[in-house]
């Protein structure tokens, strides 16, 4: 297959799981909600100096660290490592343990764990354009105008500038 058309047919594949991911979110939050779920989930602040990593999925409104669930049989830190491979294409970094926050977040009661990785520059990433579409580092500045999940807004006001 033609280089053309291989971008072409990966960018229709790109846009479908954009549109699953955009249309099976509102659902899953109407389960949740209606099932009472509880979560565990992991997240990772990447800093390099003062400035954060965040992610933009395609189905959410607000910003987010790298992460995700806690699968059954994982550790927090190993859904941590996971998550951060799946999403931006890093691996073999020593995270350290941020402490947890719990709340209810998106219809469902949710214990989210925090890591914290700091680097001295900014990594190369890799966006899987389907869940994770975009990805910015933000000044401590810049986070006052901009639109956070639950969890890492509650983190951050526990955890300034850390």
């Amino acid at each position: 297959m033609p280089s053309l058309e291989r971008a072409q047919s990966t960018a229709l594949v790109d846009f479908v799981w954009r549109t699953v991911y955009r249309g099976g979110f509102p659902l899953a939050r109407i389960w949740w909600s209606v099932r009472r779920a509880r979560h565990e989930g992991a997240l990772v602040a990447i800093y390099v100096g003062e400035s954060l990593l965040l992610l933009k999925s395609s189905y959410r409104n607000a910003w987010n660290f790298p992460g995700g669930s806690v699968h059954a049989g994982e550790t927090p830190e190993v859904a941590a490592q996971r998550e951060m491979v799946e999403e931006i294409g890093l691996t073999g970094y020593t995270l350290i343990p941020a402490g947890s926050v719990s709340g209810v977040w998106e219809g469902r009661r949710d214990r989210v764990h925090f890591f914290e990785l700091h680097l001295d520059s900014p990594p190369e990433l890799r966006l899987d354009n389907r869940e994770i579409v975009d990805a910015q580092f933000v000044s401590p500045e810049q986070l006052r105008s901009i639109t956070l999940t639950g969890p890492v807004a509650l983190f951050l006001s526990k955890n300034p500038r850390r």
